[in-house]
Protein backbone atom coordinates (compact mmCIF):
# COMPACT_ATOMS: atom_id res chain seq x y z
CA UNK A 1 0.00 0.00 0.00
CA UNK A 2 1.10 3.48 -1.35
CA UNK A 3 1.47 6.16 2.04
CA UNK A 4 0.49 9.49 1.73
CA UNK A 5 2.32 12.19 0.61
CA UNK A 6 2.97 14.99 2.67
CA UNK A 7 0.41 17.32 2.76
CA UNK A 8 2.69 20.56 3.36
CA UNK A 9 4.83 22.53 0.67
CA UNK A 10 8.32 21.66 0.50
CA UNK A 11 10.55 24.40 2.07
CA UNK A 12 14.30 25.11 0.47
CA UNK A 13 16.54 26.94 2.71
CA UNK A 14 19.98 28.06 2.96
CA UNK A 15 22.38 25.87 5.19
CA UNK A 16 22.76 28.21 7.45
CA UNK A 17 18.76 28.78 8.47
CA UNK A 18 18.91 25.21 8.52
CA UNK A 19 21.79 25.43 11.21
CA UNK A 20 19.73 27.84 13.39
CA UNK A 21 16.47 26.66 12.78
CA UNK A 22 17.26 22.58 13.35
CA UNK A 23 15.10 21.81 15.94
CA UNK A 24 11.91 23.13 14.91
CA UNK A 25 13.08 22.17 11.17
CA UNK A 26 13.12 18.48 12.33
CA UNK A 27 10.08 18.98 14.79
CA UNK A 28 7.88 20.21 11.71
CA UNK A 29 9.01 17.12 8.78
CA UNK A 30 8.46 14.41 11.93
CA UNK A 31 5.12 16.08 13.00
CA UNK A 32 3.53 17.85 9.54
CA UNK A 33 5.06 14.66 7.39
CA UNK A 34 6.33 18.24 5.34
CA UNK A 35 10.07 17.75 3.65
CA UNK A 36 13.02 20.62 3.80
CA UNK A 37 15.68 20.90 0.77
CA UNK A 38 18.65 22.18 2.32
CA UNK A 39 20.71 24.40 -0.38
CA UNK A 40 24.00 25.77 0.13
CA UNK A 41 24.83 28.63 -2.05
CA UNK A 42 21.80 28.08 -3.82
CA UNK A 43 22.38 24.42 -5.12
CA UNK A 44 20.70 21.67 -3.34
CA UNK A 45 22.53 19.15 -0.98
CA UNK A 46 20.97 17.42 1.11
CA UNK A 47 17.25 17.04 2.42
CA UNK A 48 15.17 16.69 5.73
CA UNK A 49 12.62 14.38 5.28
CA UNK A 50 9.84 11.78 7.71
CA UNK A 51 11.00 8.98 9.03
CA UNK A 52 8.41 7.90 6.85
CA UNK A 53 9.67 9.07 3.16
CA UNK A 54 12.82 7.33 4.64
CA UNK A 55 11.35 3.90 5.45
CA UNK A 56 9.84 4.46 1.61
CA UNK A 57 12.86 5.45 0.50
CA UNK A 58 14.57 2.75 1.70
CA UNK A 59 12.00 0.02 0.33
CA UNK A 60 12.09 1.44 -2.76
CA UNK A 61 16.27 1.04 -2.48
CA UNK A 62 15.49 -2.55 -2.24
CA UNK A 63 13.25 -3.47 -4.54
CA UNK A 64 15.81 -1.35 -7.60
CA UNK A 65 18.35 -3.40 -6.15
CA UNK A 66 16.86 -6.72 -6.94
CA UNK A 67 15.46 -5.58 -10.05
CA UNK A 68 18.97 -5.11 -11.28
CA UNK A 69 20.00 -8.73 -9.58
CA UNK A 70 17.00 -9.85 -11.18
CA UNK A 71 17.54 -8.46 -15.02
CA UNK A 72 21.56 -9.37 -14.16
CA UNK A 73 20.95 -12.98 -14.02
CA UNK A 74 18.92 -12.69 -17.09
CA UNK A 75 21.45 -10.67 -18.90
CA UNK A 76 24.56 -13.65 -17.73
CA UNK A 77 21.79 -16.63 -18.60
CA UNK A 78 21.00 -15.29 -22.40
CA UNK A 79 24.84 -13.70 -22.51
CA UNK A 80 25.77 -16.46 -25.87
CA UNK A 81 22.40 -15.66 -27.52
CA UNK A 82 22.49 -13.62 -30.69
CA UNK A 83 20.39 -10.57 -29.90
CA UNK A 84 18.58 -11.48 -32.77
CA UNK A 85 17.60 -14.43 -31.67
CA UNK A 86 16.30 -13.46 -28.71
CA UNK A 87 14.23 -10.58 -30.00
CA UNK A 88 12.34 -13.15 -32.17
CA UNK A 89 12.09 -15.40 -28.73
CA UNK A 90 10.64 -12.62 -27.40
CA UNK A 91 8.53 -11.43 -30.13
CA UNK A 92 7.07 -14.76 -30.42
CA UNK A 93 6.24 -15.46 -26.26
CA UNK A 94 4.49 -11.90 -26.14
CA UNK A 95 2.34 -12.99 -29.50
CA UNK A 96 1.43 -16.29 -27.69
CA UNK A 97 0.70 -13.93 -24.28
CA UNK A 98 -1.56 -11.99 -25.96
CA UNK A 99 -3.40 -14.58 -27.85
CA UNK A 100 -3.65 -16.65 -24.34
CA UNK A 101 -5.41 -12.97 -23.00
CA UNK A 102 -7.23 -12.39 -25.80
CA UNK A 103 -8.78 -16.12 -25.78
CA UNK A 104 -9.67 -15.59 -21.95
CA UNK A 105 -11.17 -12.50 -22.77
CA UNK A 106 -13.46 -13.98 -25.36
CA UNK A 107 -14.10 -17.17 -22.70
CA UNK A 108 -15.30 -14.16 -20.36
CA UNK A 109 -17.31 -11.91 -22.46
CA UNK A 110 -19.93 -15.75 -23.67
CA UNK A 111 -20.24 -16.47 -20.13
Amino acid sequence: MREPQPESQTASLEITEVQSDLVSLVHDVAQKQSRVLVEEEGAPVAALVSLADYRQLTRLDAQIAERRRVVESIRRAFRDVPPEELERETAKAVAEVRADMRAEREAAARS
